[in-house]
């Protein structure tokens, strides 16, 4: 099949180099552009990411020469890409004025970035969770003018271990959840060379994150009206986010209490037999099985299971009855591929699939 052309917006830092690696060899996908800002452009990717690569393996070969362009030149990046993702750090309102300045170019943008995503009618999505929000694009062209252009985000890394636990669950009516979120120091854009201060320590606090937490799954769990994303009401989730010494791999402790408690077996059985849009498409990253359990209580543990379906799959351990809530559980998800890149890339295939994003 004819590739897409895929230009990354914010191509230099840790999440756009997710990007690049992950866009490597696939089969939809080709990188034909690299934009990041203007002390960066005329360089080429290696040149502009010098020794802040950070990963283990080399710069991939296809980009490593590619020179960068001036991300605010939306009109030359625009004769070069179908669409872009887009992962920059910027102002909030700095990110939102892109973004949609790109959308109005008529250049699709799937973006790893928080500023729309409170947005009622940019769709926010996972595609295992809410692939129906996709149906508000249309609202979203009627306010931006815009035949083509348009904004899908996806939501925060630090929810995505435990909402794709809940999801199977929601028609049980859980009312109340505790998380604790443990979360890499990726999730900073950071690693261990660049962050020594993390080495043997952990951090109780990140900035918006508790926030995130309680409020973004809300919007995933809610429902297209009038052209405008509707949040569910529950259930009400509290949450306490930390960072602590792992270099990826974001790790929640949950307690959940139902309207009506479903038993164990049911609880399992639900996770074992969650299939989704992404899987019966056929997406090239959808992972199968999307969610695992593991009946060993010392799992799942970031190093051994950050890694299930290469980053893409969920991995659920610990179940049992809870003092104060009806059960309690662990999740893991991968911060960088399933929590953002890889969230991203997942989400524009899904996008292709279905039409929204079409070849110029």
């Amino acid at each position: 099949m004819e590739k897409y052309r895929v230009g990354i917006v914010g191509a230099t830092g840790m999440v756009g180099q997710r990007f690049v690696s992950l866009l490597k060899d696939h089969p939809w996908f080709e990188v034909t552009a690299l934009a990041a800002s203007a002390r960066s452009a005329g360089k080429t990717y290696a040149e502009a990411v010098g020794d802040r690569w950070a990963f283990d393996w080399e710069i991939p070969a296809n980009v490593k020469d590619m020179v960068i362009m001036d991300a605010a030149d939306i009109d030359a990046v625009g004769e070069k890409v179908d669409f872009v993702f887009c992962a920059v750090d910027m102002k909030k309102d700095e990110i939102r004025a892109l973004e949609e300045a790109y959308a109005k170019h008529e250049i699709p943008v799937v973006s790893n970035n928080s500023a729309c995503r409170g947005v009622e009618d940019v769709p926010m999505v996972v595609p295992e969770i809410n692939a129906a929000h996709l149906d508000v694009i249309p609202a979203q062209r009627k306010r931006l003018g815009t035949q083509r252009g348009f904004i899908a985000v996806k939501p925060n890394c630090s929810i995505q271990s435990y909402v794709p636990a809940l999801t199977p669950l929601m028609d049980f009516g859980p009312e109340k959840v505790s998380v604790c979120t443990y979360q890499a120091i990726s999730g900073a854009g950071k690693t261990f060379k660049s962050w020594p201060e993390m080495v043997d320590n952990v951090i109780p606090y990140i900035g918006g994150e508790d926030e995130k937490s309680e409020n973004e799954p809300l919007k995933l769990w809610g429902k297209v009206e009038d052209g405008k994303i509707v949040n569910a009401t529950l259930p009400v989730i509290s949450a306490q986010c930390l960072r602590v010494a792992c270099a990826d791999g974001h790790m929640a402790a949950v307690s959940v209490s139902f309207k009506k408690k479903p038993t164990m077996e049911e609880i399992k059985a639900r996770w074992a037999n969650y299939e989704t849009e992404a899987q019966r498409l056929g997406l090239p990253s959808a992972p199968k099985p999307f969610l695992q359990y593991f009946e060993d209580p010392t799992r799942p543990q970031t190093r051994l299971d950050r890694d299930f379906q290469n980053g893409f799959g969920v991995s659920i351990g610990r179940l049992r009855e809870d003092k104060l809530f009806d059960y309690r559980f662990v999740c893991l998800s991968h911060n960088t591929v399933r929590g953002a890149a890889g969230g991203a890339m997942l989400t524009a295939e899904l996008l292709c699939a279905k039409g929204w994003i079409t070849r110029k």
